[in-house]
């Protein structure tokens, strides 16, 4: 049975494709919670299963750990330790999280209506930009933006190796922690598929008799559903661009495409949204080393990579999920867009026709995180010198590599 689930993707197609909805995602979860009951998991389970705490650990020194993954000796052995396959690139963790960025910022639209923005851990750590962009797009349609205090964690990508226990208690953290929020009926957006799906799918399935659960369910949007069923009377930006739009597969099979396409059609963009199936990166499964990587690569290249290779360089490409935006940066010349970046795109255009990319070529450039932060970090290279990189690089390998061990203990008894 483990070798007949090894090439699931767990991309909840069959749940949304399937007459009968068999959810094979959830079937594999569960047969591997009871599998290496009493077993150490794959490598790749501690290294990118546990990504939630990693990036914890990593907002604490960005510049330092992209170092040990980017610099081209180091990241050699950083994807050797980490079971990715050498062909792929290990995601560069951004100069600052964007909650750090929103505290600094300061609340704004105090008298308007409170709508939770998710800090999911990808577009928190990794693309901030794009909760930054969210922000102001939700902030234009007239409510006040607010997030968790709290560091919290939906556990999307421990439900890929099993981790069922780990999960259930992030989900019931999650339950204690926004309570009053919940309660109160504060609206919840969320701009990762496949983290919003668990608020949608996986929380009720695991907490059914938990009423908070059905309630943060029920009151879990994404950007363009929110904006389609809660803020009818804004009146979208339009941008006259052409766009190749890429659904996540839990968007598609759990969330849905319908309240996407609303948005795009409003905004009179010319865009088509492709019959790609699964981009085949497929949350950490493409990143990890053999065959997995194969198939990631033979499932891109069925649509989705030639499709966006064939876009004019003035296309926009707009893809929600991490793994879908990693899958086209790596395989092709292009970096896909958020739909909260392109309506913020949008709302430039309307302030000032000259402030976007409109018409121009690759238009993701406007709103990339690439180089900002870099000034100060080779300030800081310069200053502490090669030793301290040295001993600096070293020691977080060497804590990596014990708190990966101390992992594979706390997790040989999962469930």
């Amino acid at each position: 049975v483990k070798e007949s689930l090894d090439l699931c993707l767990a991309c909840k197609g069959c749940k949304g494709d399937c007459p009968v909805n068999v959810d094979m995602a959830t079937y594999k979860a569960e047969f591997l919670s009871h599998y290496y009951q009493g077993r150490l998991r794959p490598r790749t389970a501690y290294t990118m299963g546990l990504i939630y705490w990693w990036a914890g650990l990593a907002s604490k020194a960005p510049w330092l750990v992209n170092f040990a993954t980017q610099a081209p000796v180091l990241k050699k052995l950083a994807r050797r330790m980490g079971g990715i396959a050498p062909q792929r690139e290990i995601p560069a963790f951004a100069p600052y999280t964007f909650k750090e960025w929103f505290r600094q910022r300061g609340p704004r639209n105090q008298a308007k209506p409170k709508v939770m923005l998710w800090p999911d851990t990808f577009n928190n750590h990794f693309h901030p930009q794009t909760a930054q962009a969210a922000v102001e797009v939700l902030e234009a349609a007239g409510f006040q933006v607010i997030i968790p205090q709290k560091s919290l964690c939906c556990g999307r990508p421990l439900y890929d190796w099993g981790m069922l226990n780990h999960a259930k208690h992030l989900l019931q953290e999650i339950l204690t922690t926004l309570a009053n929020e919940i309660e109160v009926g504060v609206p919840v957006v969320g701009l990762e598929p496949s983290c919003t799906s668990v608020f949608k799918d996986e929380l009720t399935n695991m907490l059914p008799n938990n009423q908070n659960a059905r309630r943060l369910k029920n009151q879990t949007y994404t950007l363009a559903e929110f904006l389609t069923k809660k803020a009818p009377d804004f009146q979208l930006p339009t941008l006259k661009s052409k766009a190749v739009v890429h659904g996540h597969c839990h968007h598609k099979a759990v969330l849905h495409m319908h309240p996407e396409e609303a948005v795009l059609k409003d905004m009179e963009l010319d865009y088509t949204l492709l019959d790609s199936g699964c981009c085949g990166m497929a949350g950490a499964f493409g990143f990890e080393e053999g065959e997995h990587y194969d198939v990631s690569i033979k499932a891109g290249e069925r649509v989705l990579l030639p499709a966006v290779r064939q876009a004019e360089k003035a296309t926009l490409i707009v893809a929600d999920g991490f793994s879908c935006r990693e899958q086209i940066k790596q395989g092709t010349d292009r970096e896909a867009l958020h739909l909260a970046e392109v309506l913020k795109l949008a709302l430039e255009a309307k302030k000032d026709s000259k402030a976007t990319g409109e018409g121009e070529d690759f238009p993701e450039r406007k709103l990339s995180l690439k180089g900002k932060g870099r000034g100060k970090v080779k300030s800081l290279l310069s200053k502490l010198g090669p030793g301290f990189l040295l001993n600096g690089t070293l020691t977080l390998l060497i804590k990596t590599g014990l708190l990966a061990g101390l992992a594979r203990k706390g997790t040989q008894n999962e469930d």
